[in-house]
């Protein structure tokens, strides 16, 4: 039976995940401490939970030492630049956020006895050999590329984590998230749906880096969550993916957006990124097995809500 926290601090809550992890939280009776340094997350992320008094928000950049009053059992650290746009014109924000950041949480989480989830990312498997991904794979990364500063920031923080985990008995979880999209992400944050979706809907050109044939594996940020929460309640330490095992190719994300938004939109290839998976699918057999887990929204269902958010329109309860 998974564990019921009474206080959790959720470091990165005013970012995309961070938001919806902070208002999930709450729904299950979770108070919530939100710290974020709105490097690249927006108090607008978390201000429908403004007037709820549960909820509180730390303006704090995490890479410096913090004090929050109170006692906590969960601590969440998600701080970091996580679209290429971000962490390209941050790298050494980006390196401190997993390096400084994750020490400074992990030793708030032990102050507290708390339980630490580190949200790490798909990007560790680099451009991988294995597939589909399993959490026993090592990956495949230039240490030195244009991608490294958030690759290596995720890898370093995962080292520290189990190395507490080792040496300090520290009660932590990694929990490797694939792409995950949905309402609130940045429309011009550089991912791959908010830009298909601000194109679309614009009647502008849909670009795909690359001949598009690249695959990716997206799951819904309410099933994303979903996992996070679940893993943070096991006890596993982790590392286990958290992800949507189905798996298409860029072009046809692109083709399917379009049709959603019921675009003309050409679609125009520009130059791959340097470093570019060619393929990324996770093998989600862990989180079946430890934590019962699996995504439920469908790939037509996300985008059609995801839409819908960036259109300015009301996402209808249960879809």
């Amino acid at each position: 039976m998974s564990k019921h926290f009474e206080r959790a601090l959720v470091i990165g809550g005013a970012g995309f995940i961070g938001s919806h992890l902070c208002e999930h939280l709450l729904g299950q009776g979770t108070e919530v401490v939100c710290l974020d340094n709105f490097v690249t997350g927006s108090p607008d992320n978390v201000a429908q939970l403004a007037g709820v008094p549960e909820f509180r928000l730390v303006r704090h950049d995490v890479t410096e030492p913090f004090r929050v009053d109170g006692e906590f059992d969960l601590v969440v650290g998600l701080a970091s630049p996580a679209s290429p746009r971000h962490y390209l014109r941050l790298p050494i924000e980006t390196l401190e956020a997993g390096a400084f950041g994750t020490r400074n949480a992990l030793e708030f989480a032990e102050k507290h006895s708390a339980r630490f989830l580190l949200a790490s990312t798909s990007e560790v498997y680099g451009d991988p050999t294995e597939h589909p991904q399993r959490e026993s794979y090592w990956g495949q990364v230039n240490p030195i590329g244009p991608r490294s500063v958030y690759d290596e920031a995720k890898r370093y923080a995962e080292a520290l984590t189990a190395a507490w985990f080792r040496s300090r008995a520290g009660d932590v979880a990694i929990a490797r998230i694939f792409n995950t999209y949905g309402p609130r992400m940045q429309a011009d944050d550089g991912r791959m749906i908010p830009t298909f979706i601000r194109q679309a809907l614009a009647g502008d050109p849909i670009t795909i880096q690359g001949d598009g044939e690249q695959t990716r594996s997206v799951c819904y940020v309410d099933d994303t969550v979903r996992g996070l929460v679940a893993l943070a309640g096991s006890g596993h330490p982790g590392p286990v993916n958290i992800g949507n095992p189905h798996e298409l190719c860029v072009r046809e994300m692109a083709e399917q957006i379009r049709d959603l938004v019921g675009s003309a939109s050409p679609i125009r290839h520009e130059a791959a990124a340097v470093d570019d998976p060619r393929r990324r699918c996770p093998d989600i057999s862990l989180a079946k097995e430890s934590l019962g887990w699996e995504p439920r929204v469908s790939l037509w269902d996300g985008l059609t809500r995801t839409i819908d958010s960036v259109r300015g329109e009301p996402i209808a309860a249960g879809r």
